[in-house]
């Protein structure tokens, strides 16, 4: 399938194709449940999204994984080198690293801002020395580079049916919907690494501190009050999937079913965690294949439908009657 994406996007000089190929198999590795649903879109978007996931996931585990093995220092030179490669990558198209010379070509292809992936790696490089957020402000103002701004970066290869400005809000929202749903899954990971993305009002609310997660966390053992919590936590973030949902029958039709299947597995973790009553501290929540099986079929019917309709139908006005087709990737 990774040939036929590539052709399919015209991306045809054999170094860059190697690129966006690495950029799937990141995306493939460690994005499971989103990798199931980028396959629901048209072929010639595959690669811009991968490229854009293979970025993100590149400079994340810069900041994670080799945190068990490099300094806070090692970590910051090797989060500068890549800011600088990406820097000269996005002005002249080349880059040192594969996922570099993707992205690059991606963000010139479809005109996204460049702002967006300062924004990004500037958050990368909080996660070095930030390890808690007193407030959901303070977590919001660091989601805007580690979430908000992958989903504002993904809004120019998706397309729309309104003027993109209408539809960014909500774009927005479901990058951080889909952060604040992994920082819920993950809580317990990331106390591990020494962080806590719960924002601390939130748990003071309800009697948690950090102390109190990291008992619970090196002892097995429940408390009402971290439950209590982790009940409002999922609260906050099914309001901001309320928010986000909105945006995507805004979008292009035939990338709606991938978005839509992104959206149900995702917040079906959050079905998992409240099945799990709530144990994050002590086992990871995840969607069962059954479950994930199911929701991609759906989504593959909804992709047919959507071909059906565009062929019979022809794309859908919007509500000034003027048309915002994807016209393919600027040049």
């Amino acid at each position: 399938m990774t040939r036929r994406e590539l052709d399919a996007a015209d991306i045809t000089e054999p170094a860059l194709r190697a690129a966006y190929t690495r950029c799937r198999e990141l995306n493939a590795r460690h994005g499971r449940t989103y990798f199931l649903a980028t396959r629901l879109l048209p072929l010639e978007r595959r690669s811009a999204v991968h490229a854009l996931y293979g970025f993100a996931r590149w400079a994340d585990d810069i900041v994670d994984d080799l945190g068990r093995r490099g300094t806070p220092g090692e970590r910051d030179r090797l989060l500068r080198c890549l800011e600088s490669d990406l820097a000269h990558g996005l002005r002249t198209g080349t880059g040192d690293e594969p996922v570099v010379r993707a992205v690059a070509d991606t963000a010139a292809r479809y005109g996204i801002e460049h702002s967006l992936f300062a924004d990004f790696l500037a958050s990368m490089r909080a996660d070095l020395t930030v390890t808690d957020y007193p407030t959901y402000a303070d977590l919001r103002a660091y989601m805007h580079g580690s979430a908000a701004a992958i989903g504002l970066q993904m809004l120019p290869v998706l397309g729309t049916v309104v003027p993109r400005e209408v539809a960014a809000p909500h774009a927005a929202a479901l990058g951080v919907a889909f952060q604040l749903t992994n920082f819920l899954r993950d809580v317990g990971e990331d106390l591990d690494r020494g962080r806590v993305y719960l924002p601390a009002d939130l748990l003071a609310a309800h009697g948690v501190d950090r102390p109190l997660l990291e008992w619970s966390r090196r002892t097995g053992r429940r408390d009402p009050r971290v439950r209590a919590a982790l009940v409002a936590a999922e609260a906050l973030t099914r309001r901001v999937y309320g928010e986000a949902e909105a945006g995507i029958d805004m979008l292009d039709p035939r990338v709606r079913p991938c978005i839509r299947t992104a959206y149900t597995l995702y917040s079906g973790i959050l079905d998992a965690v409240a099945d799990q009553d709530y144990a994050v501290l002590h086992r990871r929540a995840v969607v069962s294949r059954r479950r994930r099986a199911v929701t991609a079929a759906a989504g593959a019917a909804q992709v047919l439908r959507a071909r059906y309709r565009a062929r019979v139908e022809g794309p859908a006005p919007t509500a000034g009657g003027a048309v915002l087709q994807w016209k393919g990737p600027a040049r």
